[in-house]
């Protein structure tokens, strides 16, 4: 072994992956998302991955730490399963039609088209407080809704690597009537068979760095029921402008990302 390879093995190299596990860890099961738009941009900025494996290595790490916070919900009644396996559906369905059409449409074109998405997200999140007693009623038009929505979050995931807790939960609260802590424990639950399902392909072409994901993911699962359970603690309006701040934070990151990268190229 080098003695960069043993640098980069160092107690200084599990000690940022383990600081990144439990950041990503706690946010997970606070919010209800994979964590990954946290520990994402933590790998390449901290550890020094290249965008590719940090985000094979995040998904992996996803999986395991979704569990995790399905349980926690799942204990207190807060999970809907019916909700959750229509909505993963979609996004299976959505991932394959992103990602045909990832070489058609320009990535920046889509980056602010989710901006301004989110940017009305963060309005009505504002606006309106979810009731704990909240319920999202199966029927024929929820059934259609939760695919569709799927179908789009899947999409989006495929094009832009956007996790779908990111979308679902809020659009959940706000489209569904879904309480706060349902719309949670659903999204991390919805998240589960896609990310096992992209951690396969991503092993199949190098993309994981499965020692980093291990130590990422088991460092996240120690935390993320505490999340949960400072999730449940919070009231409804206090959630939500939390969890919406949270995503004006993410928004910022990425309008700072589309102004600070250089212009695609036009086809002739």
């Amino acid at each position: 072994m080098t003695s960069a390879a043993a640098e980069t093995r160092s107690s200084a190299w599990y000690l940022k992956l383990i600081a990144v596990g439990l950041v990503g860890g706690f946010l997970s099961g606070l919010f209800g998302v994979g964590g990954g738009i946290v520990i994402v941009p933590a790998l390449v900025l901290l550890v020094g991955f290249d965008q590719r494996r940090a985000a094979g290595t995040s998904l992996a790490a996803i999986v395991p730490t979704a569990a995790v916070g399905v349980i926690s919900y799942a204990v207190n009644g807060t999970v809907n399963w019916v909700a959750a396996l229509l909505l993963a559906a979609g996004m299976v369905v959505g991932a394959q039609i992103g990602s045909h059409l990832l070489a058609i449409i320009k990535q920046s074109v889509l980056q602010w088209v989710f901006i301004a998405f989110m940017v009305v997200v963060i309005v009505q999140l504002f606006l309106s407080v979810p009731s704990r007693d909240g319920v999202m009623d199966i029927n024929a038009w929820s059934i259609g809704g939760l695919v569709l929505v799927g179908i789009l979050t899947g999409i989006l995931s495929g094009l832009l690597g956007v996790g779908g807790g990111i979308v679902v939960v809020p659009v959940l609260i706000v489209f569904f009537g879904s309480s706060d802590l349902v719309a949670k424990g659903t999204s991390l639950l919805m998240m589960i068979p896609g990310a096992v399902s992209g951690t396969l392909g991503n092993l199949k072409r190098g993309n994981v760095d499965l020692r980093a994901a291990i130590v990422v993911g088991i460092a996240a699962c120690t935390v993320t029921w505490v999340g949960a359970i400072v999730a449940k603690l919070l009231t409804p309006a206090a959630s939500n402008w939390l969890f919406a701040a949270f995503i004006v934070v993410i928004v910022i990151r990425m309008i700072v990302q589309q102004l600070r990268a250089p212009k695609e190229p036009t086809e002739s």
